[in-house]
């Protein structure tokens, strides 16, 4: 460990020991930080501006007391100095604690013992480095490390400085350690997120003879919770108990205030309700809570925490003030807010900023602005955070020349950008769509040069420091790389993280999982996700959500099953994700075991959001009467819940339904938005409704103010497109005022295969080429159009111009529920160990469909005996002969594929389901087909 120290704390060897006191060490060279504060002390009063500046550490009215000091006895000077440091620690007034700390050095007076924490503790606060490794220095030489309560401050200055490794050094070089000792490095190892050591050095203080105390559990039991470990979080908090202690009300705050810092917000709420069966809430309780209120926009319950600060007589502080603010603008109350901050009877920066990054998070830069100008006639300087915060909300508008103009003023006040700064300028951008300056950012933060790019057109000035990313930037970067599918360049920030050691940061981790899986790379996703050592609920719900995201919803169901092997509790968000597995592939008895499992975990009702995605799995899953009955428990429906429950009636082409549930939302006062119209216009697209849905689109702009976007033009499109007014749909695409995209096109197409009408089948086939050349599916549609319409000619060009360009279908699966297993087929996949059950069903359903007038409408081998590519590879018919093996009769089929039924399969299923006498269900990722007695619920409009 000696190396390590020689590394990590100041070296005594310089020093010069020939004067007593140490006095000398402290104007040493190598101390030079320290020896040059007592010239940054003003010694005129030039105005009052000049004193307010936040480079001056000490105001100018406290140089006549310090003056006064000056003519006293080395000991009283000591004593006098150290009676005002402790009143400036008092007042948190950290900079002036340093300020007189330079005085009292060149006075010759030296800190003690019992002074050097408080100096110490000034240093954590400023994150004063070099300062505090001067002290430190003075500390060895004096010699004082030996004392305990001066070597905990230095484990808890290093720490909270986030220099673990000397933190570490300090602790191993004490002689004796106490409860504090270890505490504070349980502590330091939490923080940095460093979990397993943290529980290691834990169990090594009690393997030492130490009794963690209250304190020593709170710590990790936080740690655990700031890491999105609830559960592990709680298993500590009951073997505390078992230890012979309990829970105190800071125990259970740092469990909810973990969860709040990781949006865990519905979560954190009911832990709160937990607590407040055992213990009292206290004011930091309702400023931890009061965010999660903040963030579900639950005002009803952040009133009742107002009302209970006010009935249990809690003093409105800066802390509880600033949260109740927040709530309140977050829900829409301003005027509520502003009542608050005009009742506190003490303001601070910090509360000024939280009303400032309030105003400033809706949007409402004009009352910012006004409000960052009476802050300053209030006396109160701006700080770094106040500027950060609009630079954030300029970059998050795109508003770039703006957010240099405020990093501009970070310097010219004499402050220094952070790396907050250029966090909110890279995640600002990535939000704004400014993704090019947002990668721009990364890759100048790191160089100490003339900060003028095409980021800004204004220049900007020199930043006199590499600014290192943190964990926060790398988020939001690899954020841009999944977004814009940069995968090069997203594992070129893979080796940033490896070599600057981010890897064990679990949040960096999941980003990269979430950057690999939008890259289509599940393999590299994989094995990020197990290198990692330190697991969480976040990055297991990332990887689950990752192969979703790749199609293969039967994974992120297994996956689910190894989390629960490892004793992880899922979070709301796992089952969201969970349910949308189901939806995918119609797992209707998994999704009603989630349903029952989110019942019994919140007997009060499951939150809105889980509400609306179980109404939607049950729509998916063919189930429309479970759908209307979870929507009609929800007794508070939101513009969500009503959005999921009209999709539900489109999907299954329920329009009336979907019409009178429209007005009932209407008639009770929710107001509906873009969603909602492309629910509904959905609906309308059935024989009989096109007048209807011409009347709604008209409206939206009109009567509802909800101006169409191209998803609706696309609705009207297919609207009109499956009534036969081809030409209508044609029109109306030239006359949006949006650019036609490739869904729009397609739908066109799609229409246009209906009907039979190649000359404008072609017109958007060709229009389909320029934006999705690699789409072999456009050319598979235009060639069945060009078949159904005789023209084998135009037909056999656009399969040799397919084979040509070496285009290839998507790879086509199909999935099953049977019992508790998941059952996938893939095109050219023969190895399902039924495989052979499978086909003899077939050919005993083939030869009964025959008899009935079944034709194959599909050519299966070309003129060389080669498959085919137009042919569909029938997984679904495969997955329906396995469901009528294994399934009884009077149970529904239910089938999901990832891709359109060709002719052939949906033409064979209805005589199926007419045959076997079945319900089949089949979603194909476009429609939904109910199947039942030879007829198909689509009415062959898919």
């Amino acid at each position: 460990m000696s190396s390590c120290c020689c590394c990590a704390i100041p070296s005594a060897s310089n020093s010069n020991s020939s004067l007593p006191g140490h006095p000398s060490l402290l104007r040493a060279k190598s101390l030079s930080p320290l020896h040059r504060l007592p010239s940054r002390i003003p010694t005129t009063h030039s105005s009052p501006h000049c004193t307010a500046q936040a480079t001056c550490p000490v105001n100018s009215r406290y140089l006549p007391k310090v003056a006064v000091l000056f003519d006293e006895t080395p000991h009283s000077k000591a004593r006098s100095y150290a009676k005002l440091i402790s009143s400036h620690c008092r007042s948190q007034r950290w900079s002036d604690v340093i300020s007189v700390l330079a005085s009292m050095i060149a006075d010759g007076a030296t800190p003690d013992r019992f002074l050097l924490p408080k100096i110490l503790k000034a240093c954590s606060e400023l994150q004063e480095w070099e300062t505090a490794a001067t002290v430190h220095g003075y500390v060895i030489t004096a010699p004082l490390e030996v004392d305990i309560v001066v070597g905990n401050s230095l484990v808890d200055m290093y720490s909270k400085c986030g220099d673990i490794t000397s933190a570490r050094a300090v602790f191993d070089r004490m002689p004796v350690r106490d409860v504090v000792s270890w505490t504070a490095l349980v502590n330091a190892y939490a923080d940095a997120g460093l979990l397993d050591v943290a529980l290691a050095m834990f169990q090594s203080m009690r393997e030492n003879g130490v009794r963690p105390d209250l304190i020593s559990w709170n710590a990790l039991i936080s740690g655990f919770a700031r890491k999105g470990e609830t559960g592990m979080a709680l298993l500590l908090l009951d073997e505390l108990r078992e230890n012979g202690l309990q829970p105190g009300t800071n125990s259970w705050n740092g469990v909810v205030s973990g969860l709040v810092q990781n949006g865990c917000f519905d979560d954190a709420l009911e832990i709160f309700r937990q607590m407040c069966l055992h213990v009292k809430p206290n004011a930091v309780t309702i400023a931890s809570i009061l965010p999660a209120c903040s963030g579900l926009t639950a005002l009803n319950l952040g009133q009742e925490l107002h009302s209970y600060v006010i009935r249990n007589g809690m003093k409105m502080n800066v802390f509880v003030g600033g949260s109740l603010i927040d709530m309140y603008l977050k829900c829409g109350k301003s005027g509520f807010a502003e009542r608050v901050f005009a009742d506190l009877e003490i303001r601070n920066v910090p509360v000024w900023n939280a009303l400032i990054a309030a105003y400033a998070d809706e949007d409402k830069m004009s009352e910012a602005l006004d409000l960052l100008d009476l802050m300053q006639k209030d006396g109160f300087v701006p700080t770094v955070i106040t500027y950060n915060t609009f630079i954030a909300a300029y970059a998050r508008r795109g508003q770039k020349d703006e957010a240099f103009k405020f990093l501009f003023e970070i310097i010219r006040k004499g402050l220094k950008p952070n790396v907050v700064s250029m966090n909110a300028l890279t995640s600002g951008f990535h939000h704004s769509g400014l993704n090019d300056e947002a990668l721009d950012l990364f890759r100048e933060m790191q160089l100490p040069k003339l900060f003028s790019t095409r980021c800004s057109s204004v220049l900007i000035g020199m930043l006199d420091v590499i600014i290192q990313p943190n964990a926060v930037t790398i988020n939001s970067i690899l954020s841009v790389c999944a977004d814009l599918k940069l995968h090069h360049f997203g594992k070129e920030v893979h080796g940033f993280v490896l070599r600057n050691s981010f890897e064990s940061n679990v949040f960096v981790s999941s980003a990269l999982i979430d950057m690999y899986a939008k890259c289509c790379d599940m393999s590299s996703a994989t094995k990020v996700f197990h290198g990692m050592k330190d697991k969480n609920v976040v990055s297991w719900n990332v990887l689950m959500a990752g192969h979703n995201h790749n199609e293969h919803p039967e994974a992120a169901l297994k996956l689910y099953l190894e989390m629960l092997e490892q004793n992880f509790v899922p979070s709301s968000i796992t089952l969201m994700i969970l349910l949308l597995s189901c939806s995918n592939i119609m797992a209707l008895r998994l999704g009603r075991e989630l349903h029952s499992c989110i019942e019994k975990g919140r007997p009060d009702g499951c939150p809105l959001t889980l509400a609306s995605t179980l109404i939607n799995m049950y729509a998916k899953c063919g189930s429309i009467k479970d759908a209307k009955l979870v929507f009609d428990c929800v007794t508070e429906k939101d513009l969500v819940i009503w959005n999921a429950m009209m999709a539900g009636y489109s999907l299954h082409r329920m329009t009336t339904d979907a019409l009178s549930l429209f007005k009932q939302m209407e008639q009770s006062g929710i107001k509906p938005d873009h969603i909602t119209f492309t629910a509904i216009l959905s609906a309308c697209n059935q024989e009989g409704f096109v007048d209807e849905g011409w009347k709604l689109f008209k409206m939206m702009e009109d009567f509802y103010g909800v101006s169409p976007t191209l998803e609706h033009f696309t609705c009207m499109v297919d609207m009109l497109g499956t009534a036969g007014l081809l030409e209508e749909s044609l029109d109306l695409i030239r006359r949006i005022p949006f650019r036609p995209d490739a869904c729009l096109w397609a739908t066109l197409l799609k229409a246009c295969r209906l009907h039979s009408n190649y000359e404008i089948g072609e017109r958007a086939a060709r229009a389909l080429f320029e934006l999705e050349p690699r789409n072999a599916l456009n050319h598979i549609v235009l060639y069945n159009i060009f078949a159904m319409s005789g023209l084998w000619d135009s037909a056999s060009t656009m399969r040799n111009a397919l084979r040509d360009q070496g285009l290839k279908m998507v790879d086509i699966s199909s999935w099953i529920e049977i019992g508790s297993a998941i059952h996938s087929f893939k095109s050219g996949d023969s190895t399902h160990p039924e495989m052979e059950t499978i086909l003899a069903m077939w050919n005993k359903l083939a030869d009964g469909m025959s008899k009935v007038g079944y034709v194959p409408q599909n050519v299966v081998f070309c003129d060389q005996g080669e498959v085919d590519p137009f042919t569909c590879y029938h997984t679904e018919k495969l997955a329906v002969c396995l469901g009528i093996i294994s399934l009884r009769a009077n149970i529904p089929i239910r089938v999901s594929k990832n891709v359109r039924m060709c002719i052939d399969c949906h033409s064979s299923i209805k005589f199926i389901s007419k045959i076997e006498d079945r319900d089949i269900f089949i979603t194909d990722g476009c429609f939904y087909h109910h199947f039942r007695d030879g007829t198909c619920s689509c009415r062959d409009k898919w």
